[in-house]
């Protein structure tokens, strides 16, 4: 395979769970508005530090991180590479040019999602009209990539595709468990958050869709550690970020072998793997996250140099 093709098929799969994740993303932070006070005040910016755009957001809404600006950005910004809007068309367009490796469905309904988020513009930006909005990104993504992954031929383009789909996704569970390890809600010193901090918990399992498989294989209520755990290390979950290690474990074998690209792969398995989740619950998480994050692009890096850059 030419590595241009594969080096597209690789960044289809991570546009399309980045167009996905990216509505998950926000409905962390909409869903804790329907479950809070009203008397807590809740912080928009930390998303955009999340999704590492601050000095793009910066350059375009100067400091004002106000709800309307940050959701414009995430949404439907067309400056914005990470934006619902700009991760389709730059999906469509590399469908476009490897239209040949790819069931017809499969064009024809990015297309569909690709016209209903341009067309929406400003309607999506009031809170009456959000919520189905980003469940109809997170449904149709769904729709799109299961249509792919059920008629596309197991060869070597339908695992770079793999690859680069579990990347991203590992990334962005990374991402939205980072939300909540951030200061979103400033609430002063005297505001006692005890009782809202499993909500905030609940409201991650419900954005990555993984509240009911929680409940299954953790068999307790909901709370911090537990979280943690499953969305870290459950090797079951299919956004769990051990799940998406594994699976790009299991496609490497199909591909030219890298020793470089398999050690990268193990270091970020092991950091995730060998994490003491009760630790990082006294700690703080950024930290561990950060790590995480610098792993995968490193990651990132190791299956460029090897497989898409000859």
């Amino acid at each position: 395979m030419l590595s241009r093709v594969a080096d597209n098929l690789y960044w289809f799969g991570r546009y399309l769970q980045r167009a996905e994740n990216t509505a998950r993303l926000i409905n962390v932070n909409s869903n804790l508005l329907l479950d809070l006070p009203r008397n807590i005040v809740f912080g928009w910016e930390p998303l955009i530090q999340i999704v590492g755009a601050d000095e793009q957001f910066r350059e375009r809404y100067v400091d004002d991180f106000c709800e309307h600006n940050v959701l414009r950005f995430l949404m439907l910004d067309e400056h914005h590479h990470g934006s619902i809007l700009t991760s389709l068309q730059l999906a469509r367009e590399i469908l476009r040019t490897v239209r040949d490796t790819a069931p017809r469905e499969v064009w024809e309904r990015l297309n569909d999602l690709h016209y209903f988020v341009q067309g929406r513009g400003e309607m999506v930006m009031s809170r009456t009209r959000r919520q189905d909005f980003l469940q109809r990104v997170i449904d149709s993504a769904v729709l799109v990539y299961g249509t792919l992954i059920g008629n596309m031929s197991r060869d070597v383009g339908f695992h770079v595709l793999q690859v680069g789909t579990h990347l991203e996704q590992a990334d962005m569970t990374t991402r939205i468990l980072d939300v909540r390890s951030t200061s979103l809600i400033d609430t002063g010193p005297k505001q006692d958050l005890a009782p809202f901090y499993n909500i905030q918990w609940m409201s991650v399992l419900r954005s990555l869709t993984a509240y009911q498989m929680y409940r299954r294989h953790v068999r307790a209520r909901v709370n911090r550690s537990g979280v943690l755990r499953f969305l870290l290390q459950n090797r079951e979950f299919p956004r769990s970020v051990m799940h998406c290690m594994a699976m790009i474990g299991a496609s490497l074998p199909q591909l030219p072998q890298n020793r470089n690209v398999e050690r990268t792969l193990w270091r970020v398995r092991a950091i995730v793997q060998d994490a003491s989740i009760d630790r990082l619950v006294e700690r703080g998480l950024s930290e561990f996250i950060d790590e995480v994050q610098i792993g995968l692009a490193e990651l990132h890096e190791a299956l460029a140099q090897a497989y898409f850059r000859g």
